[in-house]
């Protein structure tokens, strides 16, 4: 902004400069005005030309102090102009330098293959969750204003290795390929899998028939968003008040629910206890949807109050944040374990 100031001040100076002069030469060798605008086109670029008229004594002082102004205007719009340039490559430099050290640094950290129009809500997404995360992004106007608003970011090709170990892939915990084609898709989840056994995989999916070899190729799940789209659609027709409730837990609505997961830890009191003596609801105001059991991955819906809670079962609950944050430090137990819970630190 700065720099852009002195660029307006310098252009000033140098309008100024020229109706100045042309008004002086006009008055002192009283001659028109296309000669008076010649004699300070020449007296400023010091060309050497002859005068369209006698230089008298006031018009050789008023010369002189005309080429002297003009000699400083010129050597400050220099300097500007050079100060610009290289203060403008610096801090470029700088930037992308300070991003790179950044992503380095990540670990345990989601990728975002793509910015386009699913991409972006993604990140918004995680940037409401505050989670950390990397955007691979291949169009660099995109990728300009992502580092604009600071958002790590890499310009490069996702279905290529390169970028993807510049992602530092292999060190992160999910990432999610929203690119334009199946195709783009199919192959950087190919090589997402090679890469990074464990990560876990959700991709785009354009075409229903693409959707078996996207999860064949290793994606854990799969969104087709035209079919998401169309169901939402007749649902909001058929179940208003169905399509209300999930507005207000997808933050649609005027009262902010989310729906978590929250793991039990070892040392957590609940463990062993029943939802009934665990009172749940009574300590924190949530809603248990459901529990995921641990030992052989079933999830039960809507359980009862007979069921009990063992080390390392998830719990799925619908509340406000800070009545998750309130579970969550129940079922920490060891406070050196951390939760794994999705949502809002």
């Amino acid at each position: 902004m700065q720099s852009i100031r002195k660029k307006k001040v310098v252009i000033l100076f140098v309008v100024l400069l020229f109706v100045v002069g042309t008004i002086g030469y006009r008055n002192l060798l009283n001659v028109n005005w296309i000669d008076a605008l010649y004699m300070t086109i020449i007296t400023i670029s010091t060309v050497g030309y002859g005068e369209v008229a006698p230089l008298t004594t006031d018009g050789k002082i008023f010369s002189i102090l005309l080429i002297l102004f003009s000699m400083a205007i010129i050597g400050y719009g220099i300097t500007t102009l050079a100060s610009f340039i290289f203060e403008g490559n610096m801090r470029e430099v700088w930037r992308k330098r300070k991003m790179k050290e950044r992503i380095e640094k990540m670990n345990n950290h989601y990728i975002v293959c793509g910015a386009g129009k699913t991409g972006s809500y993604v990140i918004e997404e995680l940037i409401e969750k505050g989670e950390d995360f990397i955007v691979v992004e291949r169009e660099s106007d995109v990728v300009e204003q992502l580092m604009a608003r600071d958002i790590p970011v890499i310009l490069a090709d996702a279905t290529t290795d390169e970028a993807l170990i510049n992602a530092n892939v292999k060190k992160a915990k999910g990432l999610v390929s929203a690119l334009s084609s199946d195709a783009d898709n199919l192959f950087t989840v190919l090589t997402v899998r090679e890469l990074n056994e464990k990560i876990t995989i959700v991709s785009k999916a354009l075409d229903r028939r693409s959707n078996d070899k996207i999860l064949r190729a290793g994606a854990n799940k799969t969104v087709l968003p035209d079919e998401i789209g169309g169901r939402r659609m007749v649902s909001m027709l058929l179940r208003p008040s169905v399509m209300a409730f999930l507005d207000t837990i997808t933050y649609a609505g005027e009262i902010e629910l989310d729906l978590e997961e929250i793991q039990i830890l070892t040392g957590s009191n609940l463990i062993d206890q029943s939802l009934r003596t665990a009172q749940i609801p009574e300590k924190t105001g949530l809603i248990v949807i459901a529990i995921e059991k641990k030992q052989d991955g079933k999830m039960i819906f809507n359980p009862s109050s007979a069921e009990i809670l063992k080390d390392k079962d998830t719990l799925i609950v619908l509340g406000k944040q800070e009545q998750v944050n309130k579970l969550s430090d129940i079922a920490s137990g060891d406070r050196s374990v951390k939760t794994i819970k999705r949502g809002r630190e």
